[in-house]
């Protein structure tokens, strides 16, 4: 009862916001309007895309947490109310300049009238609907771009492919071909149609492994279970690899008991297992060539607060040799606190966790993301001394359901021998 009086507590809150800024984006809109034949349908058209961003607001009230498997309608709403959100705002700022800029020149006048009787007339109603046309058009890029991002963006699937040469890489690994995916979060998936394109541009790589790392689902582990066929046809030559992501305990479902809380991580176990991924919880495998080897290493979530800790890398990395070895830890944090610094050479780091906020600008000379303000360490490839990390972008998405700017990503990083 009490949390059922929180969630209408909020809810009312979030309408009562919702309705001032809609009330005060119809009368700047209205003032552009005024004059047009077609004004009639410029009002009913802004009500109806209201209405559609109210809809989108309950459904995230009513049923986000509750649903396991997303679907194309309530993302198409979300995604919306969200763009909806952020068009306001941007919006309403220029009205709130223009209107502060009238409250100013008002006083300004009337102290001009106590001083003086000659006085200059300024022009408020062009200035007010020069700054409110700026506001419409600079509002609505970001609107436009959003919604291509909930519509087309999210499963954008972008092959980014790098080659890396390493003095440690044994001969026989020369030209190995690891495909790196990561933050699946199956329970966000709207079209399996779409889904299976990105699997079969995953299998299109000829992978030689393939390594997965984190995040399978978003917090119920039935979520995958329309995807399992998918990953496990998924084919590689010295098979598939995975750790597990902050995403995958459980953590953020209110559950009715702990024991409903370990089934369900008991059963993501077993989803893993069925689609042929091999877990890596702080332990290591080796993979041998011709007599040669290297080690895949894999540490649980290791991140700070409020992310859990769980990783132990001197675990995982308990009674391995000098030789080549490529992590797997989900969150990027845990190379920048202990992975690059540690006495144990690792040669090669994948992470992701980021998903590069899902919203960013990569063109050539720009790569930008607020993601960067959390993370320096946020998407693709760096560099310590001899050792490199890799943060991919996320195959899937989370939160706002689409991507703008920054795609889903499957990386393909090709591994060569300096001295071969």
């Amino acid at each position: 009862m009490i949390e059922l009086i929180s969630i209408s507590a909020r809810l009312v809150l979030f309408l009562t916001i919702f309705l001032a800024l809609d009330i005060y984006t119809y009368f700047g809109l209205k003032s552009l309007f005024n004059k047009s034949k077609y004004k009639q349908f410029y009002i009913y058209l802004y009500f109806f895309v209201v209405i559609v961003s109210y809809l989108g607001l309950l459904n995230m009230f009513l049923y986000f947490r509750e649903t396991i498997n997303s679907t194309l309608i309530s993302n198409l709403l979300r995604g919306f109310t969200f763009s909806f959100f952020i068009f306001k705002l941007l919006f309403i700022l220029f009205i709130l300049l223009a209107d502060i800029e009238r409250i100013l020149v008002t006083v300004f006048r009337f102290i001009k009238q106590l001083i003086s009787k000659n006085h200059k007339n300024v022009n408020l109603k062009s200035r007010r609907k020069f700054l409110t046309q700026a506001g419409l058009l600079i509002a609505a890029i970001p609107f436009s771009s959003l919604l291509y991002g909930i519509t087309k963006g999210k499963y954008s699937f972008n092959v980014i492919k790098h080659q890396l040469k390493f003095k440690t890489l044994p001969k026989s690994f020369d030209k190995f071909k690891i495909v790196h995916i990561s933050d699946i979060h199956a329970g966000s998936f709207d079209s399996v149609d779409k889904v299976q394109k990105g699997i079969d541009l995953i299998q299109q790589q000829n992978p030689d492994i393939i390594l997965f790392s984190g995040d399978l689902v978003n917090n119920d582990s039935r979520e995958i279970e329309p995807y399992i066929t998918m990953f496990k046809s998924l084919k590689a030559r010295f098979g598939k690899f995975a750790v597990l992501g902050n995403h995958d305990y459980g953590e953020y479902k209110k559950w009715s008991s702990d024991t409903e809380k370990n089934e369900n991580f008991t059963l993501l176990l077993k989803h893993y297992k069925h689609m042929e991924f091999k877990l890596l919880n702080n332990t290591n495998e080796t993979i041998t060539l011709n007599n040669e080897t290297i080690q895949i290493v894999g540490v649980e979530n290791w991140g700070r607060p409020p992310f859990p800790k769980k990783g132990d890398l001197n675990l995982a990395l308990n009674g391995l040799t000098d030789s080549f070895k490529i992590l797997l830890s989900h969150d990027p944090t845990h190379w920048d606190l202990e992975v690059k610094n540690h006495h144990t050479n690792i040669d090669l780091t994948l992470s992701g966790h980021t998903h590069g906020m899902q919203f960013g600008v990569e063109i050539p000379g720009i790569k930008w993301s607020p993601v960067k303000y959390i993370y320096p360490h946020w998407a693709g490839l760096y560099k310590f001394k001899n050792k490199y990390l890799n943060v991919n972008r996320g195959f899937g998405f989370i939160g706002f359901p689409g991507r703008v700017g920054i795609w889903p990503e499957i990386t393909v990083i090709e591994l060569n021998a300096e001295n071969s």
